[in-house]
């Protein structure tokens, strides 16, 4: 083999070997993407029971009910409401008619079996998608800009 053919042959190889790295690595990535929704959105495309995602919206007032160290709480984006059930500490700032994130996997009965809850002070901190929601539902009580 000519010295030409054996640099072809070894850049041939490390390409191989990139592709198959990157292959390794988009298919890592697949599987730890957790896809955000409303409840008005998995309402209206629903999800298999099982599958990872974050809810995001506002706590339904009066929806709070706490028992030990579970709490049952309403998720709602002014137009769909989504039962959500967690075991653990809520965070100091998880309150009603306040902003919240939940992490976490349908159940087969129909409620939102969250094992992180992310709660914001204001909509100011909110993620893009929830505030993008609330400003489509009349929810929004973000101060416009220059106004107070």
């Amino acid at each position: 083999m000519t010295r030409r053919g054996r640099r072809l042959v070894m850049i041939g190889a490390a390409l191989a070997v990139l592709g198959v790295a990157a292959a390794l690595a988009l298919s890592a990535l697949r599987e730890s993407i957790v896809f955000f929704v409303t409840p008005s959105e998995l309402a209206a495309k629903p999800m298999e029971p099982g599958k990872r995602l974050r809810i995001g919206g506002l706590v339904k007032e009066a929806s709070v009910k706490r028992e030990g160290l579970e709490a049952r709480f309403v998720v709602t984006d002014g137009a769909k409401d989504l039962a959500v059930v967690y075991r653990g500490v809520l965070p100091d700032l998880f309150r009603e008619k306040q902003g919240v994130v939940a992490e976490g996997a349908l159940d087969p009965a129909g409620f939102f079996r969250a094992d992180l809850v992310l709660a914001k002070h204001d909509e100011t901190y909110m993620p893009r998608e929830v505030s993008d929601a609330l400003k489509k539902q009349g929810l929004w009580r973000h101060f416009e800009e220059g106004k107070k």
